[in-house]
């Protein structure tokens, strides 16, 4: 065992012991966290317009602040675009985090002094936690991989700015930095497939021991691997024993993921993003992600069912149940305030509090009154595949089709298999079976012939890869939305359709 493997050890024992402060007095932790931000941002520009100084507790701050999203702060990103100081938080972010949205164009997400160690800190502490529950610590004596975006910064009005991934990489450890692949020079590389085979030359021949990154370009990281070596990737790295990733939902990737590693190895689930690091699978036997509630963050619960209501409530920490679905609202040490990120979640556990990540506020399917969810179609598929084991799905997404003539619109399931399924009838039957029965609104639809049963159009393995090439955003964060409430992606995706 080398030294950076022994020493993680003891450290990790008292990251342990650390939190195990905070999760055992939840409540009191947000507490302290909401009074903290409160009074910080009480001299800005958004706490003055928003009388912060008259705040003294959750209810005030409900009715003094309403939630909103990138485009109802938008004119206060806008002043700190334009280098105005103490604007959303004292004086100005020491980054902004650049992500693209799909209705307010590229985004600006501050990254304050204050919450920079929330990034960085929430990454390193999945990693102590896997360390302190397994025992396992050799990865770090390894290389790793963390397949990101680029690492290259701009500036607007003197803030550097980039991918979330790209500023991560200027705070790697440098105890760490040495083992770190790839070098800078290909992580710069703007092309991804360019950027992707200069992984693979600089990679191939190294004792590769933890890969990180998000699962479909992960999986395309080691299509090529394979292509090139004719060997699973335990034959390629041998040394290879502990898989991180986030972003998407890893069910529908994990078995052909996991197939093309050719071993079952270790993984964690992180929940990261451009507003925060939120939470991170803690134990290897639950799949419920840790929330970070002393991270500078606060956070608020709208029930899914009520998001869109005039006055819908917002939950505190001790008082979300387990299993509903929740929209997640954050206030943060860079400045943002009641901030719907979009993502939904469900508890899994209150004691201490544990999530999974269910999907987009807006990725959804509606267009006849069904609302059918993320969660749903990915269990869905889920649960198909599983009745037909001979199945590898690479990616799907769902789109509504609209016909003027009753009982003839369906939703149109577009689906890149790796490995199609031997009878493809018998398999879009079930997945509509299972999609009915988790969604009641969806069966009363069917049954009364106000829609037809799924549609299901094969797609080459490749064709999501081909279709983010088209829109520029192959590799690095990107990734297809589930569900759509128009066609817009499905109709671009239909051209590489399987022709039979």
């Amino acid at each position: 065992m080398g030294i950076k493997a022994a020493l993680s050890k003891p450290f990790a024992a008292y990251v342990h012991q650390r939190n195990q402060a905070w999760m055992q007095q939840p409540a009191q932790t947000q507490q302290k966290v909401f009074t903290s931000l409160i009074q910080k941002g009480a001299s800005t520009a958004f706490g003055r317009d928003h009388k912060f100084k008259n705040i003294q507790n959750h209810a005030d701050f409900t009715q003094a602040v309403p939630v909103r999203d990138y485009e109802g702060l938008k004119p206060y990103f806008e002043r700190v675009k334009k280098g105005e100081r103490d604007i959303l938080w004292p004086g100005k972010p020491i980054y902004f985090a650049k992500t693209s949205g799909t209705t307010s164009g590229t985004k600006y997400i501050p990254i304050s002094a204050d919450s920079i160690s929330n990034h960085i800190n929430g990454a390193r502490d999945a990693l102590l936690a896997y360390v302190y529950q397994t025992g396992n610590s050799t990865f770090l004596d390894g290389k790793l991989i963390f397949l990101s975006g680029s690492p290259e910064l701009d500036e607007v009005s003197g803030i550097k700015t980039g991918r979330l991934s790209g500023i991560a990489n200027h705070h790697v450890p440098g105890y760490l930095r040495r083992n770190q692949l790839p070098s800078y020079q290909i992580n710069c590389l703007d092309d991804w497939e360019e950027k992707l085979d200069a992984i693979i030359g600089e990679t191939l021949h190294q004792p590769m021991t933890l890969i990180s990154g998000i699962p479909p370009w992960v999986q395309m990281y080691f299509d090529r691997i394979t292509a090139k070596t004719g060997k699973k990737i335990k034959d390629v790295f041998p040394d290879f024993n502990l898989f991180v990733y986030g972003g998407v939902n890893f069910e529908p990737y994990r078995a052909k993921l996991f197939e093309s590693i050719g071993k079952p190895i270790d993984s964690i689930e992180l929940f990261p993003a451009s507003e925060g690091f939120f939470a991170y699978q803690n134990e290897q036997d639950d799949p419920g992600l840790l929330l970070l509630l002393n991270a500078g963050i606060f956070y608020e619960f709208i029930p899914v069912s009520e998001y869109y209501n005039e006055n819908p409530r917002r939950l505190r920490i001790e008082e979300v149940e387990v299993g509903v679905n929740y929209a997640l609202v954050i206030s943060n040490n860079a400045g943002l305030w009641a901030y719907s990120i979009g993502d939904t979640v469900k508890f899994t556990s209150t004691r201490p509090y544990k999530v999974v990540v269910s999907g987009r506020i807006k990725h959804f399917i509606s267009a006849f009154g069904e609302h059918v969810i993320g969660e749903e179609v990915e269990k869905a598929m889920h649960q198909t595949m599983q009745k037909f084991p001979e199945v590898e799905v690479v990616e799907f997404t769902v789109a509504p089709y609209v016909s003027p003539s009753a009982g003839q619109s369906y939703h149109e399931w577009l689906v890149a298999f790796a490995q199609p399924p031997q009878d493809l009838p018998a398999f879009r039957l079930e997945l509509d079976q299972q999609l009915r029965q988790l969604n009641v609104y969806y069966d009363d639809l069917i049954t009364g012939n106000i829609l037809s049963p799924l549609k299901l159009t094969p797609l080459p393995s490749d064709a999501f890869q081909k279709y983010m090439k088209t829109q520029g955003k192959l590799g690095g964060q990107n990734k297809v939305p589930r569900l759509s409430n128009d066609r817009a992606i499905a109709d671009a995706l239909v051209k590489f359709k399987v022709e039979s």
